[in-house]
């Protein structure tokens, strides 16, 4: 293994395909278990492994190729999200151009077989050394929806407005101890409301951090729900596992915003960096964070001024094209890689070029580096001082093996290699001198870089406490505005209430005449309850309201369309009088007659409504009943010689038979 890595102490899984595919049925897998120093080997079913991943919850689970463990890149990105937290998977052998196990397992010194047990043990013993690529499909950003728990269409025994209301401040109110929880939390968030009557319909937190790092679950009862859910990412991503100072490709594209990516030996883009604001010295510590250059590109030819300063600043060799790279030429080699604008596609294909160019060199000094030997430090000898394999490797085999103290030598013509040696060795004194000049003049001005990063922090810091208090003043003005209107509205409706009731409490006097507070002017008046329609439906919600009781006085508003049951379920009540306005039909005015229930029409008694009441004078009252009294002894006589004509008529005809 590299000094470069080290191992982890968590749970690592390596998993290799044992048999199957799962694509098809019942795959099965090895499984090695890397657990300190203890090493469990096993062949288990897609089933069972994903129940040891979810019970063990390992810190990676590392593979050769992630689409051993789904069928597509859906199932892929599915995968990863059942991930427990704090599990990761890792492909050992590369990002999206992977390299075969048994070349990565040579070049870091792990033991590695052809049998599935032997390739899974391999890519548990890598990813335990850092060596891979974290696949991802989310980003850190989690989104949490609290939204109503069920439609508002129907509330049962509730009025449709209540069961809204209801709804809608179950929502307002969970999204309050939501966003307190968050504060509480100290997390970053932003939230979205979508306001609706009584509340909100749902409120949306983005919040910067993943799901294990929110201390609020998701949950559905009753009136609401809460749903979270990661942030997708565009597609698969891979980040290294652990940054190295490993030997490294970059390609530079400078200007008013200034590209750089990084590439791996393997030709996998690592890293990329666009800004506007950084200058040469933040570019080379981003790189120098990144690992160390044997390689700078620029996609253009001659090499700018500003990729030379950067090149030479790391003694890395430089490659620059034939002539300038064309645009789709470069679109066409970026094509698969992931980049947020022009300048990052021109630097990932500077890198990616200067990769091909050197790509056959590297195969070739890969094939003659021993295993255990940092393949990195002989690349980076071979490309940037154009020494040869072999005199590299003889030389830090002699490094290993002699001692320090010198020895005397017989003189003998040197060879190409070493006069090469020689020439470099003064062009790195030269070139020291050089350096250190410009460590005095980087050390100034780091002083001064610090001393504005410093101004430039408390700024912020100073800015983000504002920013703060203008949102925290802003909200609580929200707040008050909104509860101002909440008040305004109450004591509006409260107002409402208080006439309302001071009107029907005198309605309720003047229907209870043992009472001797009734003042002279409210004398000879009387209530009338008003049905407004002639039906059963219509006299069993005016009995709910207000109560219909015998003697009262009823005031049909349209007394048109009762049936016989209708006019009975009135006549049950036995009312004083009947009010109509419009004709009743002849089956109800009988029934209504033969109950011997007095009907009038509205015309004759002056009625005055009180909202949902209504009174009328008392002599009004007794004269329509008055005039029904006669009409119906008038309507008895008409009867009678009507019958006794009948019978007159059915007697004769009798006997003429």
């Amino acid at each position: 293994m590299s000094d470069r890595t080290a191992a982890l102490d968590d749970v690592v899984f390596g998993v290799d395909v044992q048999s199957g595919d799962v694509r098809g049925d019942a795959p099965s897998y090895a499984l090695v278990v890397l657990d300190g120093d203890s090493v469990e080997r096993d062949v288990v079913s897609y089933r069972k492994l994903r129940r040891r991943i979810e019970s063990d919850r390992p810190a990676l689970v590392a593979t050769d190729n992630m689409y051993e463990l789904a069928e597509d890149k859906d199932d892929l990105v599915r995968f990863l999200d059942w991930l427990p937290a704090g599990t990761r998977l890792v492909q050992v052998t590369g990002a999206n151009q992977p390299e075969p196990l048994s070349r990565v397992a040579s070049r870091h010194g792990v033991p590695y077989g052809k049998q599935p047990m032997k390739e899974a043990e391999a890519a548990a013993r890598l990813a335990a050394g850092n060596v891979g690529q974290e696949v991802t499909a989310f980003t850190d950003t989690t989104e949490l929806k609290v939204s109503r728990g069920r439609s508002t269409g129907g509330g049962g025994g509730w009025s449709e407005d209540r069961y809204t209301r209801r709804i809608h401040g179950s929502v307002r109110r969970r999204t309050r101890e939501v966003e307190s929880t968050l504060d509480d939390a100290g997390l970053s968030y932003e939230r979205d409301v979508t306001e609706k009557y009584g509340g909100f319909s749902n409120a949306v937190f983005s919040i910067e951090g993943r799901p294990e790092d929110i201390p609020v679950s998701s949950e559905r009862s009753g009136d609401i729900r809460v749903e979270i859910e990661r942030v997708r990412r565009d597609g698969i991503e891979f980040r290294p596992l652990a940054k190295r100072r490993d030997r490294v490709l970059v390609g530079i594209d400078p200007g008013t915003t200034t590209a750089v990516a990084v590439i791996g030996l393997d030709g996998g883009v690592l890293d990329v960096l666009s800004t506007r604001t950084a200058d040469t010295a933040a570019v080379i510590e981003w790189i120098i964070e990144r690992g160390r250059p044997i390689l700078v590109a620029a996609d253009v030819t001659p090499m700018p001024e500003t990729v030379e300063k950067i090149r030479r600043s790391f003694d890395a060799a430089a490659w620059v094209p034939d002539r300038d790279l064309p645009v789709d030429v470069k679109k066409h080699r970026t094509r698969e890689e992931g980049y947020d604008n022009d300048h990052e596609r021109d630097a990932i294909a500077a890198a990616l070029g200067a990769y091909d160019a050197h790509a056959d060199q590297f195969e070739r000094v890969a094939a003659k580096v021993p295993p255990r030997q940092d393949l990195g430090t002989v690349v980076e000898r071979v490309v940037a001082d154009e020494e040869s394999v072999e005199a590299v490797l003889s030389d830090l085999a002699e490094d290993e093996s002699e001692d320090t103290e010198e020895s005397e030598h017989v003189e003998h013509e040197p060879s190409p290699e070493q006069r090469r040696i020689r020439q470099l060795e003064s062009q790195v004194e030269q070139l020291q001198e050089h350096v250190d000049r410009l460590e005095a003049d980087l050390e100034e001005r780091d002083e001064q870089i610090e001393e504005y990063e410093r101004q430039l922090s408390e700024a912020r810091r100073e800015e983000r406490q504002r920013a703060r208090e203008r949102r925290e003043v802003s909200r609580l003005e929200r707040d008050n505005e909104r509860l101002e209107r909440e008040l305004d509205e109450e004591r509006e409706q409260v107002s409402d209430l208080e006439g309302k009731l001071e009107r029907l409490k005198t309605l309720w006097k003047l229907d209870h005449s043992d009472f001797a507070d009734v003042s002279e002017e409210r004398a000879g008046l009387v209530p009338v309850k008003i049905i407004e329609q002639f039906t059963t439906d219509s006299i069993e919600t005016a009995h709910e309201r207000f109560g219909l009781a015998e003697d009262d006085i009823i005031l049909l508003r349209d007394a048109s369309g009762a049936g016989r049951s209708t006019a009975n379920r009135l006549a049950e009540v036995e009312p004083r009088l009947v009010l109509r306005n419009g004709q009743l039909s002849g089956m109800a005015d009988g029934v209504l007659f033969d109950n011997n229930v007095p009907v009038a029409p509205a015309e004759l008694a002056t009625v005055q409504e009180v909202d949902e009441l209504a009174v009328a004078r008392e002599s009004e009252i007794e004269e329509a009943i008055a005039d029904w009294e006669r009409r119906a002894s008038e309507r008895e006589r008409q009867q009678s010689s009507e019958m006794v004509d009948r019978l007159i008529s059915e007697h004769r005809a009798d006997r003429a038979e």
